[in-house]
């Protein structure tokens, strides 16, 4: 009996059912159906005769058929194939020990960092947290990103829309923000991503420094729409295990665009009629629940910055009018800037953090203004100055925004990997803003 852990196996003695509930598969027409009486949410196994069990999820009934979704693409179904329940809700591991970790969209490791192990399971879709008991926002949440830090600045507990296009520097800003803030751990979660961005995302963007404290979850383009919901499901529960115990948490979701195509792949499965561009309702259901779980909570705070895939430049498309409505701020990354070699894009006129004021001096407030104020008046002339047909000395205010607008593009613009306090960067807008004094 020497080296056993007697009570370990008590524990997995007792944890192991009794028995199994079955079923049968009736038919696979793009949604499977099973003669297994299952609860949504439920977790079962098909077993083929031949190769590795396919895991599943029940999504829906009617009368006596269970409706399944595969977690992986399975192609050797066939009619009559056993089904069995394996649990009642999907658990998924947590805690310091996944630090430095890839897993996929159920917990599992994609690295080569061998099992996991001392990881709580705990299950996802927990409620968000109490209205009443959540805590203001009051600090606030350093990026060490310029052009963030001094106009758009952030708190602790906020939660951000980064919209942007194509190809603009997202994902860059996404791993220069979680190398260089001031959060204690990340959980970034790849939604929908092509696989052969994932590894430049995690060396070069991301790399060894921001890696060592962050959790990634990964789930690429080619894998099933369940896959990809239930990815960034674990990713909130996972930040969420780390908000429990008081730890400054930053969650990014790379991109919710990703998780509502999946979620209406999902509703148009289960016979949901599509409504706005295609959209089903259950998808703008879904992208309220999901930002509303991050936040403050009455202990801890999950600072959450979640990417919207703006198309065709389209602001006020589906997506990015329901996320804007449901966020704290949006941060908008523009082509124009980024073909003028100005990185990160970010659009400053039509970007706004609705919490800056809670926690920014009155000074820094009033610097920030002035900024704003500069580039709005040089933006309102700009077509004219292009042309030659503004003459110097028409306009003060004008005349003073052409003096300072390479200085403010100085400002905002950013190397990568170049790190930048957030009492430098006060510092250098009160510097920048003094001479403007309408």
């Amino acid at each position: 009996m020497l080296g056993l852990d007697l009570s370990a196996m008590t524990r997995s003695i007792t944890d192991t059912p009794l028995f199994h509930m079955g079923g049968r598969l009736k038919s696979a027409t793009g949604i499977l159906t099973s003669s297994l009486r299952g609860a949504v949410g439920d977790q079962c196994a098909i077993m083929p005769k031949d190769g590795p069990s396919v895991l599943a999820e029940v999504i829906g009934f009617k009368n006596d058929l269970s409706y399944l979704v595969p977690y992986d693409a399975a192609d050797n179904l066939q009619p009559g194939m056993p089904v069995v329940l394996c649990g009642r809700a999907l658990s998924v591991p947590t805690g310091p020990r996944l630090l430095g970790r890839v897993i996929d969209g159920i917990g599992r490791p994609l690295d080569d960092k061998g099992s996991l192990s001392g990881c709580p399971m705990q299950t996802v879709n927990r409620p968000a947290p109490n209205a009443l008991t959540r805590q203001r926002i009051r600090e606030p949440f350093v990026t060490g990103i310029r052009a963030i830090d001094s106009t758009l600045t952030l708190g602790r507990g906020q939660r951000v829309g980064i919209f942007a296009g194509s190809g603009v520097g997202k994902s860059t800003l996404l791993g220069e923000i979680a190398k260089g803030s001031e959060a204690d751990v990340n959980v970034i979660a790849l939604i929908g991503e092509r696989g052969r961005e994932v590894g430049p995302f995690l060396e070069d963007c991301l790399g060894a420094a921001g890696m060592a404290r962050s959790v990634v979850i990964v789930a690429t383009c080619e894998e099933t729409p369940l896959m990809r919901v239930r990815a960034t499901q674990t990713a909130i529960t996972v930040a969420d295990s780390f908000r429990d115990e008081g730890v400054n948490v930053l969650l990014m979701i790379d991109s919710l665009t990703r998780l509502a195509t999946a979620q209406r792949e999902l509703g148009l499965m289960l016979g949901e009629s599509p409504s706005q561009r295609g959209y089903t309702p259950s998808v703008f259901a879904v992208l309220a629940k999901t930002i509303e779980r991050l936040g403050n909570a009455s202990v801890g705070g999950i600072t959450a910055l979640l990417t919207v895939l703006v198309d065709g430049d389209d602001m006020d498309e589906p997506i990015s009018d329901a996320v804007r409505s449901f966020v704290d701020g949006h941060i908008v990354l523009d082509r124009k800037i980024a073909e003028r070699n100005v990185y990160p894009a970010i659009d400053v006129a039509r970007s706004i953090s609705r919490i800056s004021l809670d926690v920014v001096t009155p000074e820094h407030a009033k610097a920030s203004k002035k900024l704003r104020a500069i580039m709005a008046t040089y933006a309102d002339m700009q077509d004219m100055i292009r042309l030659g047909q503004y003459q110097r000395g028409s306009d003060v205010q004008v005349d003073k925004s052409i003096e300072l607008m390479p200085q403010v593009e100085r400002f905002l613009k950013q190397e990568i990997n170049e790190r930048v306090g957030y009492e430098a960067t006060r510092a250098g807008l009160m510097q920048l803003t003094k001479a403007w004094n309408f």
